[in-house]
């Protein structure tokens, strides 16, 4: 009998698995208590994908040997195949409780600490794997994997190659190495490892889909559908790759399939928070606002401190005109990871509009940008009108502006310093202190003024008026350090060319009021810069750049920080908007309740700016008639 086990072992060993399977059978039949062959049969279980019976062969072999810390072991992995890892969990403590030093043990209890999401004890357990063994390449790659996790991408790259350095054909801790790298938005880097691991590994689904996600940051749409489908075409139930799949159709403007892609992932995974926040975002963009709402209420369900879904049920519902719940969840806002950032703590306390002000000092500080400040820098007054004594802190190019509000408002620039104050607000926590909703926004114009030495000057200048003067802004801040705030300026903003139906229009003066090196040079490089007057050099700030704008008839802008200022002012102001408007525009509206003097022109689905500028052009051509 001992040679028909050995003959089974050398066969199980040379990977002719089936034939070691019949003859671990034929030793049990004349020996049922052979406790190798019961454990052993129960490993070729469990490498034949026959998990739920390795876990019973398996366990017949643990009545013989409860304390057999290798069968413990090989357990605990059938159990993880089966995803019963609390039981697999249970197996793994065992056999490191039996045998301290067992480094697999330890290695792949860190797995399954992994799987869990208890990454901190999974990070315990592979350093412990590693202490015992320092060759051991899996567990320096499944390290920098859970260290991914934590985004520690700096150590989770020195794990990876680690693991590389050890064993140069670790398919995985290339993958790994592909997923730091992307971490650190080392992009065509992490392609490289990708590709790597693919090449050591042809069948690698997560390579495939970690391939999707560096060609989806280089923006190669395209290239990276044809990862995901690869990933999805070999793991069928790779929820992360459909839902992946589907943020890279969202680039792609293809949003009722990303929706399809995302109920894909949450039917295999129905806890997959990430697909309901992005599915949310699909039915926003698909203006399905109540759908994407039941998303982001499911994803924040799942997740009750997902403050992205929670952040932008806030922008569906302000842009719906929701205000009083927009304002509640629009607090969400500094735990995201485009805005928390910037969160500023104080020792006095938030104003919620609840706590008496009058006789106190509060200090109104401005938060996210330009345009920020001048639409809400409003709420500064109504604070004062209750007794307090207000100190507004705007960002410098600002400040001799502010001072224009009405009322005894102290103006300070940012980084200067702060003088003692009782309590504290950011600007846009303003309008739910003061339940804002849209039959009570205070949109009385102007709110602020332009200096009456400047606007002369500016007259001045300018000369005698014999035809209408038309403010011209065409493009945005890019602020190309912060791609999600990049990506939406690109669709905000156009190309000065793009205005060349409008500067056709007789009888009309144009001017530049447009800031920002890349579009300046736009106006300055094109054939039609003599159409357009540019004085914006001498636009030191917007004080500057009020007092001209006094002395036009018109502004014409995208969304950006001068249409806040125009309507602040109460002078008329066309706005070019794109499709997927921010949420203080509303949707559906051609007029705007924050500014009363403001017309909106609008893309429709196709995203076509020439359409608009058409409409625009016609409405010009009969402004100027009138004018």
């Amino acid at each position: 009998m001992p040679s028909s086990f050995s003959q089974a072992l050398a066969l199980h060993q040379a990977g002719r698995l089936a034939e070691a399977e019949r003859i671990y059978q034929r030793v049990l039949k004349a020996q049922p208590e052979h406790f190798d062959s019961l454990h052993l049969l129960g490993v070729v279980f469990q490498q034949r994908g026959k998990h739920a019976q390795a876990v019973r062969q398996i366990d017949l072999a643990l009545k013989r040997s409860p304390q057999n810390v290798f069968a413990l072991n090989n357990r605990g992995i059938a159990l993880v195949d089966l995803k019963r890892f609390d039981e697999a969990l249970a197996s793994f403590d065992r056999a490191v409780a039996l045998r301290p030093d067992y480094a697999e043990a330890h290695s792949n209890r860190g797995n399954v600490l992994k799987e869990l999401r208890r990454f901190d004890e999974a990070l315990e357990s592979y350093n412990r794997a590693i202490l015992l063994r320092r060759d051991y390449a899996d567990a320096y790659s499944n390290r920098g994997d859970v260290l991914n996790a934590l985004k520690r991408f700096e150590e989770a790259l020195v794990s990876c190659d680690l693991a590389i350095r050890l064993r140069p054909d670790h398919a995985d801790a290339h993958a790994n190495r592909g997923s730091a790298l992307h971490g650190l938005k080392r992009y065509a880097e992490a392609l490289s490892a990708c590709d790597r691991a693919l090449a050591l590994r042809a069948d690698f689904a997560a390579a495939y889909c970690n391939r999707g996600n560096a060609l989806h940051e280089l923006e190669h749409y395209e290239e990276a559908l044809a990862s995901y489908d690869r990933a999805i075409a070999l793991r069928a139930d790779f929820a992360a790759a459909h839902c992946d799949r589907g943020n890279t159709l969202q680039e792609l403007r293809r949003h009722a399939e990303a929706v399809i892609a995302y109920d894909c992932a949450l039917a295999l995974q129905p806890d997959f928070a990430d697909a309901c926040y992005n599915r949310g975002n699909a039915l926003d963009a698909l203006k399905r606002f109540e759908e994407a709402l039941d998303s982001y209420g499911r994803a924040t369900a799942l997740r009750p401190d997902f403050a992205d879904a929670h952040f932008n049920a806030a922008l569906v519902r302000l842009a719906t005109g929701d205000l009083a719940r927009g304002w509640e969840k629009y607090e969400w806002r500094w735990r995201t990871t485009q805005i928390g950032n910037s969160k500023r703590t104080f020792a006095p306390p938030l104003w919620t509009g609840a706590q008496p002000v009058a006789g106190k000092t509060i200090l109104l500080h401005a938060e996210q940008g330009l345009g920020d400040t001048l639409q809400f820098c409003r709420y500064a007054p109504l604070v004062a009108d209750r007794g307090a004594r207000v100190v507004l802190e705007v960002p410098a190019a600002l400040t001799a502006l502010s001072r224009t509000l009405r009322g005894a408002i102290e103006v300070i620039a940012m980084g200067d310093p702060l003088p003692d104050f009782d309590l504290q607000c950011p600007l846009l926590s303003l309008p739910l202190a003061f339940g804002t909703t849209l039959e009570t926004i205070p949109a009385q114009l102007p709110y602020l003024a332009a200096s009456e030495v400047k606007v002369a000057a500016w007259r001045g200048r300018l000369g005698t008026h014999d035809r209408p003067r038309i403010g011209l802004v065409w493009a945005g801040n890019p602020r190309k350090e912060l791609p999600g705030s990049n990506r939406i300026d690109r669709q905000r903003s156009l190309a000065f060319e793009r205005l060349a139906p409008l500067l056709g229009v007789e009888n009309c003066a144009f001017y530049s009021l447009q800031k920002g090196d890349d579009a300046i040079r736009q106006l300055r490089d094109s054939a039609l810069c003599g159409r357009v007057v540019d004085w914006t050099d001498d636009l030191h700030d917007f004080s500057d750049t009020a007092a001209l704008v006094e002395n036009l008839d018109l502004v014409i802008s995208v969304d950006t920080s001068v249409a806040h200022l125009v309507g602040a002012l109460g002078k008329p102001l066309w706005l070019l908007n794109r499709d997927n408007t921010c949420w203080r525009w509303l949707h559906d509206r051609e007029d705007s309740p924050w500014y009363p003097s403001v017309r909106q022109f609008r893309q429709d689905d196709s995203r076509d700016w020439d359409r608009v500028i058409a409409q625009v052009e016609t409405a010009l051509r009969a402004f100027a008639r009138q004018g």
